[in-house]
């Protein structure tokens, strides 16, 4: 088990990728923290072997404190949590912009904030962040907001590497294209014609269909580990 005796945390561990990583680092061996804010999503994993479950608001800087206080030192974190904004710069209000890079830049500083000091008295980690191929990888028509976001993170994971790396902390993000989760499928169901939708977000990809949570994981792992 290449994980074992590791502890792990993982924020929006509740479903899509963050919960195929922690279900797939446990299985490696690992004591992971599933954190969500949906206490219900976290309730359908509890009693995983290996699983420890918290609910976490990851905008609440204080909540993030408070739990990296009860969950100790860990080997590794996973900041998973995200949303994505659909529609170009003329689409998007201030409040878009706003919780974007709330959710998906701010949570990530806090939670690297929060438990990097641990790390760095033990003198081993792993920090891995959730961007996107949308991101500085690729401008995509209609990710604007979305994409500055995922930019960001990449930024933030250069940083820390940069700054940590020699004190034995591994700073890395992960830049996946289009993933069948259930929040894709939460977009995808909002349009007018949910199945024309789901065709063409397949046909977008070059591997002709949309990746799978599963498929994620294996990377997590290794990253983890």
């Amino acid at each position: 088990m290449r994980l074992k005796d590791k502890v792990v945390l993982v924020t929006a561990a509740g479903q899509g990728i963050a919960r195929a990583s922690a279900l797939a680092m446990a299985a490696e061996g690992a004591t992971v923290w599933a954190t969500d804010l949906n206490s219900a999503l976290l309730r359908e994993i509890e009693g995983t072997p290996n699983i420890r479950t918290a609910v976490l608001d990851v905008l609440d800087k204080e909540a993030i404190v408070a739990t990296a206080e009860r969950v100790g030192a860990v080997d590794a974190l996973f900041n998973c949590a995200g949303y994505v904004h659909a529609g170009s710069i003329l689409e998007a209000s201030d409040q878009d912009f706003a919780f974007a890079m709330s959710l998906n830049v701010q949570s990530h500083f806090w939670m690297i904030q929060a438990l990097l000091p641990a790390m760095l008295d033990r003198g081993t980690g792993s920090i891995i962040n959730m961007a996107s191929v949308a991101s500085s990888v690729r401008g995509l028509p209609n990710r604007c907001v979305y994409g500055i976001s995922k930019a960001a993170v990449i930024g933030l994971t250069k940083s820390v590497a940069a700054d940590y790396v020699g004190k034995g902390i591994r700073c890395n993000a992960i830049c996946p294209g289009t993933v069948d989760t259930p929040s894709l499928a939460d977009r995808i169901n909002a349009f007018p014609d949910p199945v024309e939708a789901r065709r063409q977000f397949i046909a977008r990809q070059p591997m002709g269909r949309l990746a799978k949570a599963e498929e994620i994981a294996p990377l997590v792992v290794f990253l983890a580990s």
